[in-house]
Formats: structure tokens, sequence, C-alpha cells
């Protein structure tokens, strides 16, 4: 028996980065697992690889109808729901808060907070007809923790934490436990594309940018991944309204 069978998942932006990772430690505990992401290849290619314990559902969090869509043809495809993960998101421009226009800051939040908003919304009512279960929510070290870049991420990642433990209270008698994760830089495509942004050498700064974490280096996707599998899994039955760090030190400072 694996850690999570039984039970079905669904995560958002599920194609790629610790999204994927999620899905394939999840299919791998034992879980059939939705993969919710925008309708182009890589969410289709993943599913493929990973066989009939997977299905690519494609929607725009930041779309109510998208999210509620996926949610339904998850419950249609597998039965129940036991585990929305809420890790959908974009870092948006890295401009200070007085050159942002409303557009820019408007597009963070319709994806980072709107699609954590959605996705709850709409698993509360399966996630109750499957008896409680578990949502985790993808927030970051800047739901902790403050920085001079990127300030709408940044307020989006901080509403996220609290969006957490609001709704870990609201359903806790539904024996629905809600958690969020707060990273570290993490080598995924938008970190990635971060470094890349700042000019020059990208290998001198992903050295530099590891250098922030006490344990010297940025963390792998798999990092996320196991974190999300314990809070998915009955071993965390005791477990809401919590902030899972993973952040090979950052916070610590």
């Amino acid at each position: 028996m694996g850690r999570l069978s039984g039970k079905v998942a669904l995560v958002t932006g599920g194609a790629v980065g610790i999204g994927a990772a999620c899905v394939r430690r999840m299919v791998a505990a034992g879980a059939r697992v939705a993969v919710v992401d925008l309708p182009d290849g890589p969410g289709r290619q993943l599913v493929a690889e990973l066989g009939e314990d997977t299905r690519f559902f494609p929607a725009d969090v930041s779309l109510e109808a998208d999210v509620a869509a996926a949610i339904t043809a998850t419950v249609a495809a597998f039965g129940r729901l036991d585990i929305l993960v809420n890790n959908a998101g974009i870092a948006g421009p890295n401009k200070p808060t007085h050159e942002l226009t409303e557009a820019e800051w408007d597009r963070v939040q319709a994806v980072n907070v709107k699609g954590v908003f959605f996705g709850t919304k709409h698993a509360i009512a399966p996630l109750r007809a499957a008896g409680g279960g578990s949502i985790i929510n993808l927030s970051s070290i800047y739901g902790l923790v403050g920085a001079p870049d990127v300030p709408p991420y940044h307020a989006s990642k901080g509403a996220v934490r609290l969006m957490s433990k609001t709704d870990a209270l609201l359903y806790a008698a539904d024996r629905i436990r809600v958690n969020s994760i707060h990273p570290g830089f993490i080598w995924t495509p938008m970190v990635e594309q971060h470094v890349a942004s700042m000019g020059g050498d990208p290998e001198q700064h992903r050295r530099e940018v590891g250098a922030l974490h006490p344990l010297g280096h940025m963390g792998d996707p798999d990092d996320i991944a196991w974190g999300v599998v314990y809070l998915a899994s009955d071993e965390s039955k005791f477990v809401t309204g919590s902030e899972l760090v993973i952040d090979g030190g950052y916070t610590c400072r």
C-alpha cells in the first residue's frame, strides 16, 4: 500500500516545475491525479508518460468556470476528490510599486490569489462528499518575509498564507485540512527565467541566489513534492493551518 493509495488528487499548474514533481510523487505514492494547467503540450505529455492513473484537464485558474469544470471533470473521471494542490502561479513584473500598472497588479492577483480561491471554493463539496481531505496551497518564503522586488508576487503569497489559515478554521469540522507550503528558491522554469532576467552570467547568478540559503544551494522540485505528499497523506492528519517551510534555511535569518 502506498502512502496515498485510494486517494484522488488535483494539481493546478501541474504540467511543469513543482506541479509536475508533485504529480509524479503522488502517483508513485498510489494516488490518481488530475493535472490541471493551460491547454498546451506539457500537461498532455506528462499524462501520456504516467498513464491511466492521471488525466489532463485544461484550465486557466484565473477563470472560475475553468476551475469549476476541471474539478467536476476530475470527480467524473475518478469518482471522488481527496486532495487539492493549489500550485498554479506566476511571478509577474519585477518593478517597484510606483511603476506598476493596475493591469500588471491585477493579473498576478488573478492567478495567484483568485486561483486559490476558485480551487478551494469548488473543491469543498467533493471533499465533504469524500468525508474530508487535504488542501495544500503553495505560498512562498515571500509569504513570510519581504524583499525589495516583485511586489505583486509577494503580496499574493502573503494572501495565500492567511487564506490557508482562514479556511483551515472554516472547514476543520468537515475534516478538511488546509495548509500552506513556503518554498525557497527552487530551480524551476519560473526561477530560471528570473535568473536569466538579471543579465550577465546566468550560472554565476544561480550560484549567488543559491548562496542566499544557509544550505548553500537552491532546492529541487522534488524537495517540495515530498512535502506535498506528507500533507496529502494521513501521516499529517493532525496538521492544519500550518506553514511547511522548505527553504534551505532562507527564512532563519
